[in-house]
């Protein structure tokens, strides 16, 4: 790109009567390489919408049989059979949404305060290994996470023993006066209440996925925390505030775009996980707002446990509960960019 300063005319002073001073007119001449990339980058961004347009049309096209079949009632009724022409998606909807609550809930004071103590706290030599290890979790597959949950989290730290002895059992016993710690049929103060009641449950789900999302939220925070402005910083040092203060007052509105965009990243993979939710809930279809009494589960692991017995009408239903949860996905990050738009963050900030 080539910028050429092309004097319009001589430069006369301003008079009452005589013409005002006009500005030098400045010509932008493209080069070749310019032309490239910026058809390169207009073409990349046109695919992805293409994409995102030939999914939903795709998925509508396959999910109308079975949309068509069960109306509106296919997000209202709490059953599966395909068969008997009764199916819907509310009992998997609501448990999709509680376990990637439930998730974000853990994953995003961990993730917080791992980025900030990479950015801020951390020593110099010691940084770099941290970075390494939050982008190795990253990597980790989800039917990794999956096992880990299945065989060591349950049995041996959440759940142990025929009584249930850990942290669903204690949760139930002091707060199970809130609906949504309680448990049917279960008396968390017997001491011969049978453990199955709090195994395979949204709680449990929901920790595993946090451990998967925790890593990528706290990668982009991070990136967004070292953002901040130096002088920034050094004047919010110079004003007297100590490292909490100047973190408060300087780093987090600096990264509140970035933080609320990380969050919302982590919510989208949170609502689609499949594998780790496969391999700790069995799936239930009422709607189960219990998250430490076992079963629920999610319409993504719907899918992936019924597909392959599935009739053609059964297909089409699940390519409709597909379509049910791209569009939640389309929602999660539009509210995200409509709360990102009208966020301040890198804009200013408080010393």
């Amino acid at each position: 790109m080539v910028l050429v300063d092309e004097p319009r005319a001589t430069v006369t002073p301003s008079t009452p009567d005589g013409p005002a001073d006009r500005p030098r007119a400045v010509r932008t001449r493209l080069l070749a390489s310019d032309h490239v990339f910026r058809t390169v980058a207009r073409v990349a961004g046109s695919m992805v919408l293409v994409i995102m347009l030939l999914v939903g049309i795709f998925l509508s096209v396959q999910a109308w049989p079975a949309v068509r079949r069960a109306g509106w009632g296919f997000l209202t009724t709490q059953d599966w059979d395909t068969e008997g022409n009764h199916f819907g998606v509310a009992g998997v909807l609501v448990g999709t949404i509680l376990i990637a609550l439930v998730a974000i809930t853990i994953a995003l004071p961990l993730a917080i305060g791992a980025a900030l103590y990479i950015s801020e706290y951390a020593p110099r030599r010691i940084a770099p290994v941290l970075v390494n290890l939050v982008d190795l979790m990253a990597a980790v597959p989800s039917v990794v996470y999956g096992i880990w949950g299945f065989f060591l989290l349950q049995p041996h730290l959440l759940v142990v023993g025929n009584q249930g002895e850990g942290l669903p059992r204690w949760l139930t016993t002091y707060f199970g006066w809130i609906p949504l710690f309680a448990v049917d049929e279960y008396q968390p103060r017997d001491p011969e209440a049978s453990a199955s009641r709090l195994t395979s449950s949204t709680f449990i789900a929901g920790i595993v996925v946090a451990m998967m999302v925790t890593p990528i939220i706290a990668s982009v925070m991070r990136e967004v925390f070292a953002q901040a402005p130096p002088g920034e910083r050094e004047g919010a040092y110079a004003l007297g505030a100590t490292k909490w203060g100047m973190i408060r007052s300087v780093v987090f509105p600096f990264g509140r775009g970035g933080m609320i965009g990380a969050t919302m990243l982590g919510l989208g993979r949170a609502l689609g996980e499949t594998i780790g939710v496969v391999l700790i809930i069995s799936i239930g279809f009422v709607i189960q707002p219990h998250i430490l009494q076992n079963g629920g589960g999610s319409i993504s692991s719907l899918i992936a446990s019924r597909y392959q017995e599935s009739t053609e009408l059964g297909v089409a239903a699940l390519m409709g509960a597909g379509l049910v949860l791209f569009g939640m996905t389309l929602v999660v990050n539009m509210l995200a960019g409509v709360i990102i738009s009208r966020s301040r963050s890198g804009a200013s900030s408080e010393a």
